[in-house]
């Protein structure tokens, strides 16, 4: 099993069980292995295209190998570059679908700090109504 293969089952074993949002796991995967968030985030990532993909890595990621071509005409030419036009359209929706991911990542965060903020206020200001009282 890959490193990004655990990381994308224990990703989504956590989510499954309903205790935390993606966001949330990442941070504690993160903790657990003692890397950044986006290297973890990466990882997953890069298995779920793998598994989108059909459990083939996407061509130039260790994937299919390239014939040789003797000589560049222009219907090969043509279609190379049809080729690699369709790979860009299906960068961009990678793309959109990672941003996406990452917004609704940032948006369970917010929610989160966003609930905690009126304890978190009160038991700083209790501490410091505290530390100001005369000894």
């Amino acid at each position: 099993m890959t490193k990004a293969q655990e990381i994308h089952e224990k990703i989504e074993a956590m989510v499954a069980s309903g205790e935390v949002k993606k966001a949330a796991a990442f941070k504690t995967l993160a903790e657990e292995y003692g890397q950044p968030v986006d290297s973890l985030r990466g990882a997953y990532y890069q298995h779920k295209r793998v598994l989108d993909n059909g459990g083939t890595p996407p061509a130039g990621n260790g994937g299919a190998r390239r014939t040789r071509r003797r000589e560049t005409t222009s219907e090969t030419a043509v279609e190379s570059a049809i080729a690699t036009l369709r790979r860009a359209i299906d960068s961009i929706d990678a793309e959109i679908e990672v941003a996406k991911e990452r917004a609704t990542e940032a948006q369970a965060e917010y929610e989160a700090m966003q609930a905690s903020a009126d304890e978190r206020k009160a038991s700083i200001t209790e501490k410091i109504t505290l530390l100001e009282q005369p000894a």
